[in-house]
């Protein structure tokens, strides 16, 4: 691996456990690990901004990012989470586009960015990588018709509902059930579509209702069924 600006453990520069890359041969890995450059960003970072010149793509080996695009108002919409595992920003380097969202890091990250030249290797000489990296854009274009469906048809209350299962399904809760994601009520609000302050509102109705139970940021579950219920998934 190439020198990067920072030092992160070498357990955190891994990536042989991605399951992105689990139709790579010994080889593959070999090379994927000398051209990769890894480094740390701290909360508040920002990897790449919506708009710029993308020069690889971006595996998540700690930390949490939001990912997010910015409406003509200047609030976020946030896409999608990411955490450790996960791949960032190489669908606009393979339409070779300006990057169409922004990342940003919400809990102190790890990431190695894999060069372009280097993943148009893989695609060309593995055919099962190819087919591999078509089934996950194909996987995430249904997740993003099912959202624009989402907004149109399902009121705030579910698309609510909805998220906070999301965020359970996607990210760890501790032994009390409580999530382990610590977001701000204007994240949620921006991962719904909808006002913070609707957001505070259902939120405190959720409780009232013994849904969920509320401490600052975290939030606990306490019937997960009826919040899968009113989320209709």
């Amino acid at each position: 691996m190439r020198a990067s600006l920072y030092n992160p453990r070498p357990e955190e520069t891994n990536l042989s456990d991605f399951k992105f890359f689990k139709h790579l041969t010994d080889a593959e890995i070999g090379k994927l690990n000398y051209d990769k450059t890894c480094q740390i960003y701290k909360k508040g970072s920002i990897v790449y901004r919506e708009g710029s010149r993308l020069t690889g793509f971006y595996c998540v080996t700690r930390g949490i990012l939001k990912i997010y695009k910015t409406g003509i108002d200047g609030k976020e919409q946030i896409i999608r989470f990411v955490k450790k595992g996960d791949i960032i920003a190489f669908r606009s380097l393979l339409s070779q586009e300006l990057a169409c969202t922004t990342a940003k890091v919400i809990d102190d990250a790890v990431l190695c960015q894999i060069p372009y030249p280097t993943l148009l290797f893989l695609l060309q000489n593995n055919w099962k990588f190819s087919h591999w990296m078509i089934q996950i854009l194909c996987r995430e274009l249904r997740e993003a018709n099912d959202y624009i469906t989402d907004i149109a048809q399902k009121s705030v209350r579910e698309r609510l509902a909805e998220v906070l299962i999301l965020l359970r399904d996607n990210f760890d809760v501790d032994e009390n059930d409580t999530l382990q994601i610590s977001l701000t009520r204007e994240e949620l609000a921006n991962m719904v579509g909808t006002a913070t302050e609707s957001v505070i509102r259902l939120l405190s109705e959720f409780k009232q209702d013994g849904l969920i139970d509320l401490k600052g940021r975290r939030i606990t579950f306490i019937d997960e069924a009826s919040i899968r219920k009113i989320a209709n998934v």
